[in-house]
């Protein structure tokens, strides 16, 4: 066999080898190679019907519609993939592609995001918005680098306030010993008592008995939670103080990351991004639907002055709030 022969023996042998990993066949050479599709994970800890899930299916919807159907985002809620820690330590390996998650665990994968947990960060939910929509809020997606992480974007988790079944509180002294269950959480026991209240750590299942038989007076929690859980039925008065607003974050593996072409990582955070509007009118729509029930149910609902509340608190700033103290400022600076 001449060196001609053997040269075309082995064109004809590479071309059937690339033709088959392209899908076709030499019969199908004249055909358009389908495109490559990729699946990724996407983990929610939440049900199938709550904001932070319609949300995600949003997200989901728009990188099909945008790669064509090339990436397929499939999504995972009721915890499927583990708890939020499980899933942001599979993130980190790789082996899930993308998960929405509190800020609360995330701050301890990175340091920065435990300025959330401060009570009274923000005014309101508007100045939230531009703090997290604006550099500030990309400085800290951007942060999540260093834990191996790629942050897209915030979700709406609402703000949580106090409520209780006694009387209308409208001024800190008006919790002054109250029990008032929180969670086992320093920052939070150290709120109360700065408030001039009780804390009672306490399983949040325990909550509505508890509640319901004067274990303790009040517990705290946003307006979706208030209602979903029935406390509005047992603790009639509701104080919209909104002492922490800490956002759900949805996040990328960076290996996951890694492997994407560029433009295809600017679909996906542009999709990201652009799922936010549909995530917030989500919860709004919960939060609607809750404090409906509870003034149909006769419940008494109390606005307060956030600059009383946040001097009530600012000892807590002193101990906590050090590390962040130029975030803090950037932050405050927001109108």
């Amino acid at each position: 066999m001449n060196w001609r022969k053997i040269s075309a023996i082995a064109i004809s042998a590479g071309l059937a080898l690339s033709l088959t990993a392209c899908g076709t066949t030499p019969q199908q050479q004249g055909a358009k190679a389908p495109q490559e599709t990729m699946t990724l994970r996407l983990a929610d800890n939440q049900a199938p019907n709550y904001p932070t899930v319609t949300g995600d299916n949003e997200f989901a919807k728009l990188v099909k519609e945008r790669t064509n159907g090339r990436i397929n985002i499939v999504v995972y809620p009721n915890a499927q993939l583990g708890d939020e820690k499980t899933v942001i330590e599979q993130l980190q390996m790789g082996a899930i592609d993308l998960g929405r998650i509190n800020a609360s665990p995330l701050a301890s994968f990175d340091n920065e995001l435990n300025v959330f947990s401060l009570p009274y960060l923000f005014n309101s939910s508007a100045q939230m918005w531009d703090v997290l929509n604006g550099p500030i809020g990309t400085q800290m997606l951007n942060s999540l680098q260093s834990a191996k992480m790629v942050g897209l974007t915030y979700y709406d988790s609402g703000a949580r306030d106090f409520y209780n079944s006694k009387h209308p509180v409208i001024h800190p002294s008006d919790l002054k010993g109250m029990k008032i269950r929180v969670q086992q959480s320093d920052i939070f026991i150290d709120l109360v008592k700065a408030l001039g209240g009780s804390p009672t750590p306490m399983d949040y299942g325990e909550v509505y008995s508890a509640l319901q038989t004067g274990v303790v007076d009040g517990a705290e929690n946003n307006w979706p939670s208030y209602y979903s859980t029935n406390h509005y039925k047992v603790a009639k008065y509701m104080t919209e103080d909104e002492h922490s607003r800490v956002p759900e974050i949805v996040v990328a593996s960076q290996a996951t990351w890694n492997k994407l072409s560029p433009s295809d990582q600017k679909i996906i955070m542009q999709a990201a991004i652009d799922s936010q509007t549909v995530q917030r009118q989500a919860w709004t729509q919960l939060e609607t639907t809750a404090k409906k029930a509870a003034i149909a149910n006769g419940n008494v609902i109390s606005q307060v002055n956030p600059a009383e509340w946040q001097q009530a608190v600012a000892p807590l700033y002193a101990k906590y709030g050090k590390p962040y103290q130029s975030l803090i400022t950037q932050i405050r600076a927001v109108k």
